[in-house]
């Protein structure tokens, strides 16, 4: 027995059919994406290094060689052989040194714990604190720390092949990602293709400009931090100053860190050293936040620390120091689009 549906219910059928089917493609695109994640992180952090690049390129092909300007991929390659030149510069001459820094320091250090606890128990609150207690805690934490380093060392060998293929995909991004990025706009209406366009070109125009300014900072800190201790004689004044632009990319908890960790260190020499370190730490602090960041960061859109702080942490615990590569580049993107469709919204509907 056949039931005769009017037009408006057949409509009301197919209506949830596509709903049910649309539901079932979702899920089925979820489990797919949940099986693939890590292709998919690669397949990421390629296109946004890709897009970080791009700017870089475009300045390239602008520059005129004996009378013309290069191709795209001719630019692609001189600013692959240039990244390639300093990384290998930076390996052959730069962390030698920071290496035989941190592994005489891993060395000596089981060794100097007794007299960091001497000169300890010489302050006056030093039975208030517990310091034996802290130093035990703090001996294990180092003892731990250093197993999995040595643990964790051949997954990293491991990941070689990744590397490779994240970097021959930032390559192909380069050379055909338009063609990708106007596919994907030609799946949006024209009115909402060009203020999705428009969103990302701003997006891509805030990730360089932070990525350009942090880098800087990170590099005047490094520089000036191991020169000043140089000249305090500062045992592995190299690596400290090295952990001091590295770990200035998290907002205020980096540069605690670093400065607790090489005030420590001097102290084991003498209170005057120990007492420099935290002078010259104050001293660019102030000029960092009086003269470099409105200099550096003028023309940038800055996220808030807090916000730099959060996605380091989130993007760590998803994908580890990968995710924390691509963590703050990957909140840039997003605090621009909620800023466009939702605190904006209004404005796009009137």
């Amino acid at each position: 027995m056949t039931i005769d549906l009017t037009p408006e219910q057949r409509r009301s059928r197919d209506i949830v059919r596509g709903h049910i089917v649309f539901a079932f493609g979702v899920l089925i695109l979820l489990a797919l994406a949940w099986l693939l994640i890590k292709e998919l992180l690669i397949i990421y952090v390629s296109a946004l290094f890709a897009v970080v690049l791009m700017p870089a390129v475009a300045r390239i092909t602008e520059m005129k060689f004996y009378g013309r300007h290069l191709s795209r991929p001719a630019a692609i390659f001189l600013l692959i052989a240039s990244v390639v030149l300093l990384v290998g510069i930076f390996f052959t001459v730069g962390l030698p040194p920071v290496l035989h820094d941190l592994n005489q320091f891993s060395t000596e250090l089981p060794s100097r714990i007794p007299e960091i606890v001497a000169r300890l128990n010489h302050l006056p609150i030093a039975n208030r604190l517990g310091v034996d207690a802290i130093v035990e805690r703090a001996e294990s934490a180092l003892t731990a720390t250093a197993s999995y380093l040595v643990v964790s060392l051949p997954n990293w060998i491991t990941h070689l092949f990744d590397i490779l293929t994240a970097l021959f995909l930032c390559i192909y991004f380069m050379l055909e990602g338009e063609h990708a990025y106007g596919f994907f706009l030609s799946l949006f209406p024209p009115a909402p293709r060009h203020r999705l366009d428009c969103t990302l070109r701003r997006a891509n125009e805030k990730i360089g400009k932070w990525l350009l300014g942090q880098g800087l900072l990170m590099l005047i800190l490094g520089i000036s931090s191991s020169i000043v201790f140089g000249l305090l004689h500062v045992r592995y004044f190299l690596l400290l100053g090295f952990l001091m632009g590295l770990f200035n990319i998290i907002p205020i908890a980096g540069g605690v860190f670093t400065i607790a960790l090489t005030a420590i260190v001097a102290a084991l020499d003498s209170w005057t050293k120990m007492f420099g370190v935290i002078v010259f730490y104050l001293i660019y602090v102030n000029f960092e936040n009086a003269f470099l960041i409105p200099r550096i960061m003028r023309t940038s859109v800055d996220l808030m620390g807090l916000t730099i702080l959060i996605a380091l942490l989130c993007g760590t615990a998803l994908a580890g120091i990968v995710g924390a590569l691509v963590a703050v580049p990957t909140a840039a993107l997003i605090a621009v689009l909620l800023d466009e469709y939702a605190i904006r919204k209004d404005q796009a509907v009137a």
